[in-house]
């Protein structure tokens, strides 16, 4: 009982937040039909800059992390990552009226990585100085990548087989390489390594930590107008849809938040790593995702998977799960 009277204390006190304010703003501006638009470019930029900060500050990190403890993180995402998709398109296969490209692809982007949450997620556990390794945010790649490619090498199975073709070779390099490409892993990685192997901190500490939060808070308002803009598109497929979105994330960071406490036992994981492992997991793809996808499985219905992940999984990534993680962590670790 008091874990969940702290929960929705923490839900109530997150709706006072720049964060979550400007998400909901930007729902509102949208619901009411505004002229209100952040030119793409203007998007592109805060992305590359968010992460940017982020690889830097991971990078950093990294160079004096025991790269041992990080092994079992990472091997955790990667599994977590293809859990997700095997595990959603299961879900999907069974239900009656969805499209299996659709279930793929909506497994896909939710096994994938939120930059935007993930982003979200670092400024609330800094607000509530609950710290965690830097290194953290370099776990991206290891969930993003393998559940993309795993859901296009499902997809291409399964058309294959419709079809009558001959088992056929899958690129998978190419998928690889196509993921790495996406603005948001580029970013992320780029920081990532000149965070290693230069000495960033003086550019770290004068420019971009002072611009993060505020940058950050019209990242979230794009996202609710976003948000706002897709729910029509969820009208015009299955509501299983939205029930997935909104029910996957909360299981999804369960599951991270399970094997983060083991990593916790066994490696000296961090409680603020564990949340942020968890939050990753129940994240899903809004900006490098979707054109992967799009590309890997061009018979996939983007208001299905684009629908449900932007108008349904990043709000409840965001809103629900960030202060669910926070305070059970809260109770397990008494932090």
């Amino acid at each position: 009982m008091e874990f969940l009277t702290d929960f929705l204390l923490r839900l109530l006190t997150q709706f006072q937040t720049p964060t979550l304010g400007f998400l909901i703003g930007g729902m509102l501006v949208a619901a009411m039909g505004s002229n209100l638009k952040i030119p793409n470019a203007v998007y592109q930029f805060i992305v590359f800059f968010l992460l940017m900060k982020i690889g830097l500050k991971g990078g950093i990190e990294i160079r004096e992390a025991d790269l041992a403890a990080m092994l079992l993180p990472g091997f955790f995402a990667l599994v977590i990552g293809v859990v997700i998709v095997l595990a959603g398109s299961f879900f999907f296969s069974l239900l009656p009226g969805i499209k299996r490209e659709d279930g793929f692809a909506t497994a896909g982007l939710f096994g994938a990585v939120s930059a935007s949450t993930l982003a979200a997620a670092i400024v609330l556990l800094e607000e509530d100085s609950i710290a965690f390794e830097a290194w953290v945010p370099a776990l991206y790649p290891f969930m993003d990548i393998p559940a993309l490619i795993l859901a296009i090498v499902l997809a291409n199975m399964h058309r294959q087989k419709q079809q009558g073709e001959q088992r056929k070779q899958i690129n998978v390099w190419g998928i690889v390489k196509e993921s790495l490409r996406g603005s948001a892993l580029s970013a992320l990685i780029l920081g990532l390594a000149l965070g290693l192997l230069t000495k960033p901190e003086s550019v770290l500490t004068s420019f971009y930590e002072p611009l993060f939060r505020g940058f950050l808070s019209i990242l979230m308002l794009v996202m609710g107008m976003e948000a706002y803009a897709r729910l029509n598109e969820m009208r015009k497929v299955a509501h299983w849809y939205a029930a997935y979105a909104f029910v996957a994330p909360i299981i999804h960071g369960f599951m991270a938040f399970g094997l983060g406490y083991l990593a916790h036992i066994w490696v000296g994981f961090s409680p603020g790593g564990v949340i942020l492992f968890a939050i990753i997991a129940a994240s899903n793809s809004d900006i490098s995702g979707p054109p992967t996808l799009r590309a890997g499985i061009p018979g996939a219905n983007p208001s299905s998977y684009i629908g449900s992940s932007t108008s349904v999984g990043t709000p409840v990534a965001i809103v629900i799960c960030i202060p669910l993680f926070i305070a059970l962590a809260e109770r397990v670790f008494s932090i």
